[in-house]
């Protein structure tokens, strides 16, 4: 029944690790032998790989985990999904029906230690319910704002003994679930009113614009209102970053013009987006002359941060329809004088030249690393990363001009994630070009899936900026804790391109500047390898800008002594 329910659900790969409490899924999975079936080394790796997967191409990832150790090692994977709105499916195996709660050998109670990171979760109690259960996990998963949905599955509701006719349920209950529909054209006629009077606006993108898949939408309305784009570090690639009226990622690391046009602005017009602290900083002294218009599918989003003065709820591609609809027919036009004084503002800002940084021939500078990734990836890789100062020079240096290339841990902010992440994208897109950045830190918590790479021949590349320190954790030990660095050096680094032979890739390491994009050349030009590119880098750069803590928009460190 699981088996068949995941065919009739298109599933071509399932990530997973067996155990005593699935051997039955297993066992079906071995005689059907229709689904790819991805064994990982460890659990919450093939979570970030369905994850990957997932936000790569809008479909629902699936993973398979036992009972017990196996199920709970999910849980951070679960969490980094459902703080980014990832459709995933967890299929967790269970002891049997009647020994849960008697701490049975490997028993842990999922269905509780999850609900507080999935957005709905089901404790299987009766075999022939299985069908239908998956069919509504799948469009739970994927409807709405999306999210992980957990499946428990108890042993003996397992029992290949037992047989059932299996049907695809044609319908399935809702109940309290109901999908919101875009009734909105009363509020977006305010939302439009209050585009056409602004002297100063801002589109202001979110990782829902992604979901969403508008970025055409978004395009049009750009073009039409000659309005400036800011986005949020998940909402990059939503609209084309090289741009000339992208203004680039804003909030704690956002750039000079971006954060200065927050600042400054008159109208916020939000889509897709969360207000998180990472792109707010204080909340009072956040955009102070500022109306908001906030579009997102999920109410419980609007107004949860920063009060929206307009609301409007649904699908951000077609209340972005409805509204180009409506600026065409009211062939209206917005304020031409005021908007050409706002942009002459922002090309002020611009000429601060904020990304600007000292190249040296002595030691490699990270900012270097990623403008010659992009070089020689034509800025068309599809991109995974993990969590630290890499991950904001990505985000910085590398400008994406479409949505979905950027796959990287926003919310739940996991090291980790972009090993196991980038073999999920690459199983999904197995002609793109996909790379994952990652730093000495992040790539050693689950390094492990090295070994899954060369079992599948999954051939991505990696760029390891190895500074041989937690380098986001120093930045502000440097900053805010007068350079105390307390544990943040990693003083016994290991050989990572011997490593990476030793698991049998190619690993090239590269420490002098003028061979930098020779040897990454030469890494990239292996398509059909897995090549470890172990990069030193000076382990004294900071990424800027910087906001000062607890200031406002406008305020930041631009580099080591200068602020705003």
């Amino acid at each position: 029944m699981i088996v068949h329910s995941m065919i009739d659900q298109d599933v071509k790969h399932i990530f997973g690790y067996p155990g005593s409490a699935i051997l039955d899924i297993y066992d079906a999975l071995h005689k059907k032998n229709v689904i790819e079936h991805i064994l990982v080394r460890h659990e919450q790796a093939a979570v970030h790989m369905a994850d990957g997967y997932s936000r790569a191409t809008g479909k629902v990832g699936v993973v398979l985990v036992t009972s017990g150790p196996g199920a709970m090692n999910t849980i951070t994977g679960i969490a980094t999904a459902y703080m980014d709105s990832v459709p995933i499916i967890v299929l967790s195996g269970q002891v049997m029906s009647h020994l849960i709660g008697h701490n049975a050998f490997q028993e842990c109670d999922m269905i509780s230690i999850s609900r507080p990171v999935v957005k709905h979760s089901f404790l299987v109690k009766n075999t022939e319910d299985i069908p239908h259960i998956i069919k509504k996990a799948f469009y739970l998963a994927s409807t709405g704002r999306p999210g992980p949905v957990v499946i428990d599955l108890p042993k003996d509701m397992l029992n290949s003994a037992n047989k059932y006719p299996y049907k695809c349920p044609e319908t399935i209950a809702k109940h309290s679930y109901n999908l919101t529909t875009n009734r909105c054209k009363g509020q977006l006629k305010h939302g439009i009113r209050a585009l056409l009077e602004a002297k100063k606006p801002v589109l202001y993108i979110g990782g829902g614009a992604i979901i969403s898949e508008c970025s055409e939408q978004i395009k049009t309305l750009v073009d039409t209102m000659n309005i400036p784009v800011v986005s949020t570090l998940m909402g990059l690639g939503a609209y084309p970053c090289t741009s000339d009226k992208f203004l680039g990622m804003l909030g704690m690391h956002g750039t000079y013009e971006a954060n200065m046009a927050m600042h400054h602005t008159d109208l916020i017009f939000g889509i897709g987006v969360r207000f998180d602290d990472r792109t707010t900083n204080n909340l009072e002294k956040y955009c102070p002359h500022a109306k908001v218009v906030h579009i997102d599918i999920d109410p419980s989003s609007i107004s949860n941060t920063v009060s929206a003065d307009i609301s409007i709820v649904g699908s951000a591609d077609a209340i972005l329809d409805i509204l180009l609809r409506m600026l065409t027919e009211q062939n209206s036009t917005n304020d031409e004088n005021a908007l050409k004084i706002w942009w002459n503002q922002i090309n002020v800002w611009r000429k601060r030249e904020c990304l600007k940084y000292k190249k040296s021939n002595e030691r490699i500078k990270p900012q270097q690393v990623i403008e010659i990734l992009y070089k020689l990836t034509n800025g068309d890789a599809y991109v995974t990363s993990d969590v630290g100062q890499h991950q904001m020079f990505v985000a910085l240096y590398y400008p994406f001009d479409k949505p979905r290339r950027w796959i990287n841990s926003g919310g739940l902010g996991t090291m980790g994630f972009g090993l196991p992440a980038a073999i999920g994208v690459k199983f999904a897109l197995p002609d793109a070009e996909v790379v994952c950045v990652t730093s000495d830190g992040s790539i050693q918590m689950n390094i492990q899936e090295l070994s899954t790479a060369l079992q599948y021949d999954i051939p991505i590349k990696i760029i390891n900026l190895n500074n041989r320190i937690l380098g986001m954790v120093k930045q502000w030990e440097d900053m805010i804790y007068q350079g105390r660095h307390s544990h943040s050096y990693m003083d016994s680094v290991p050989n990572f391109t011997a490593m990476a032979e030793a698991y049998g890739h190619i690993g090239i390491g590269i420490s002098d500047p003028l061979q930098l994009e020779k040897e990454m050349a030469r890494g990239l030009a292996m398509k059909d390898k897995l090549v470890f590119i172990d990069i030193l880098v000076d382990e004294t750069e900071h990424v800027y800008p910087m906001q000062v803590h607890g200031g406002a928009m406008n305020e930041m460190w631009l580099s080591k002594t200068k602020r705003t």
